[in-house]
């Protein structure tokens, strides 16, 4: 070890050394959210408080108090943000200070004891589709170009596999060539990290074979799996598809066909489905990366369907 200290070469300076030694935990925790969404969230909440309070420096927040927060929440509930965004953005702040109280830099977490205001029924918030449309959905690209091919195998990932657009993004080719037990799998990088492997569906897979034939780029295993057209025609381009593009393909087919939706009721739709078809609620928990089943269950819409209405049960 002495050795180590004496003769070996220093990757930071002594100033340099100092600087991550003051970094306030204010900072140190945001800086160690690892998923970007989280961190995109978590950053909205604290500008909206910081501006809401006048914060100006990290160290500030150790003088928060549950007042504050209490006013806070009144003001965004004033602004007539739904319940969720305003739970979502006192999540954010409670994040912060259990991680300040685990530093000892504060005694207590202000938004504790805050009353969250009550959120509505998720029921129906992201519609899922009937059959019928999923299909029409499938058919809608133009099966003869490039993009046509890789916005069907899209799709068809989205629709078979409940993945989230971000997840779809993450792709690489070589996560489309997984193998367990003899069966095809895509391997998906979820939220906070977390992996997990999901059989490929033989539809998804042929429509994706059929695209990466196309494309050309299917033996680069570390490239991305999808890609924009303008980067298929670029040898060695391995840039990803965007979650914001993703969206537009979702929206413009579904649009044509007159049910204009986004990528999310893909996920719902997946979800629908295979409860509909007596898949175990449990399973499709694990299925779709949640990690409450309470979660799973917003996405379940069987109790929205007409047909199983009581009305239709009365007979005079």
């Amino acid at each position: 070890m002495t050795d180590l200290i004496t003769t070996g070469k220093r990757a930071l300076t002594s100033i340099e050394f100092q600087g991550l030694a003051d970094v306030p935990p204010e900072v140190e925790w945001f800086a160690n959210l690892g998923n970007k969404e989280t961190r995109r969230a978590y950053e909205n909440a604290l500008k909206d408080f910081m501006n809401f309070t006048g914060i100006q420096h990290p160290e500030e927040f150790r003088m928060v108090t549950r007042a504050h927060m209490i006013a806070w929440r009144d003001d965004l509930v004033n602004r007539s943000l739904s319940g969720m965004s305003v739970r979502h953005r006192l999540a954010a702040l409670s994040s912060l200070f259990e991680y300040l109280c685990e530093k000892n830099t504060v005694t207590h977490n202000p938004v504790k004891g805050v009353k969250r205001p009550a959120v509505e029924s998720y029921e129906g918030k992201t519609p899922a589709l009937g059959d019928h449309q999923a299909r029409q959905l499938l058919e809608a690209p133009d099966s003869t170009t490039i993009k046509g091919k890789r916005d069907r195998a899209i799709l068809a990932t989205l629709l078979y596999h409940a993945l989230r657009r971000d997840e779809l993004c993450r792709l690489k080719i070589k996560d489309f060539k997984q193998e367990r037990r003899g069966v095809p799998h895509l391997k998906v990088s979820g939220k906070g990290g977390k992996t997990r492997y999901v059989p490929l569906h033989p539809a998804a897979s042929g429509l994706i074979h059929e695209y990466l034939d196309a494309a050309e780029h299917g033996l680069e295993d570390t490239g991305s799996l999808f890609r924009s057209v303008s980067n298929n025609r670029i040898q060695g381009s391995q840039k990803a598809i965007t979650p914001d593009a993703v969206y537009k393909i979702v929206r413009a087919y579904s649009e044509k066909l007159g049910f204009k939706i986004g990528a999310h009721s893909l996920r719902a739709t997946a979800a629908t489905n295979a409860l509909d078809h007596q898949a175990d609620i449990a399973k499709v928990q694990e299925w779709l990366g949640h990690a409450n089943i309470a979660t799973t269950r917003i996405y379940d819409h069987r109790k929205t369907r007409p047909e199983d209405s009581p009305t239709f049960k009365v007979s005079y």
